[in-house]
């Protein structure tokens, strides 16, 4: 079942605001474009450099080899597409994507200045309506970005189209946290201390205000899970970080 009722009444959630759906990608974009110069800075402050472990993780479970051909949705400033490149080799091809230009010209930047070049381009996409062939990649990933896309459902099912027989979908996300002391630890942290981080770090309260919302709006993990069986992936599986605080999604397509 959707967890995008609301867009019946032609209105979605963005943050804890209902919002017409025509105006939510673009209010995200705002927030992107705020954040974009001080994204690594934010993301190693706010978790504490976990995030990397998450990653490292995400990339361990891909499945991804040499040859490979690789999308990367949502890719922000390239953390998981850099790490893609160098498994794929010269003989295969990363597409980094986002749907916002300044968080996509970050992660540009940052992969041309660590010399990855020849295997990669650079496209701005967006999840719901992807411009690719169907049975296209070895593997499509989306990092800390399916929770700000208006239609999750429609943009689960684009994924599963371009995804090629035998290839992995993966999903990662903040989630719900699986012990009860750990979430009210975790909401305390996240209501009272990350939008005062934006502050200090990045001169912007309101953008991690939004973000820190739009994790609690997120589907939890069963849910999610239901979500990219509805939408075509023959399996799924998921595995809880760092007590359910994050999330890996892996969908397989047969």
């Amino acid at each position: 079942m959707s967890t995008d009722s609301s867009k019946q009444n032609d209105t979605t959630h963005f943050g804890f605001q209902d919002v017409p759906v025509k105006e939510k990608q673009n209010l995200v974009g705002e927030v992107f474009r705020s954040v974009a110069g001080k994204y690594d800075l934010m993301n190693d402050a706010m978790s504490f450099g976990a995030h990397r472990l998450w990653k490292w993780f995400a990339i361990g479970q891909s499945g991804v080899k040499s040859g490979d051909k690789v999308l990367d949705l949502a890719a922000g400033s390239g953390d998981l597409s850099l790490e893609f490149a160098k498994k794929v080799g010269a003989s295969g091809h990363v597409t980094m994507t986002d749907i916002n230009e300044a968080m996509l010209a970050v992660g540009r930047k940052k992969l041309t200045n660590k010399g990855i070049v020849g295997n990669i381009d650079y496209a701005i996409v967006n999840a719901e309506e992807l411009p690719y062939d169907d049975n296209s990649f070895n593997c499509i990933s989306i990092s800390f970005g399916l929770r700000n896309v208006t239609d999750k459902d429609k943009a689960l099912k684009e994924m599963a189209r371009c995804l090629k027989p035998g290839g992995r979908m993966i999903v990662l996300e903040f989630s719900k946290p699986t012990v009860e002391w750990l979430e009210k630890a975790y909401d305390t942290y996240s209501f009272n201390i990350i939008p005062k981080l934006g502050k200090w770090l990045a001169n912007d309260s309101e953008s991690y205000q939004y973000l820190v919302e739009s994790i609690r709006k997120h589907p939890d993990q069963e849910t999610l899970k239901q979500m990219m069986l509805d939408a075509g992936f023959d399996q799924v599986k998921y595995h809880n970080l760092t007590g359910g605080v994050v999330a890996l999604h892996i969908g397989m397509k047969y």
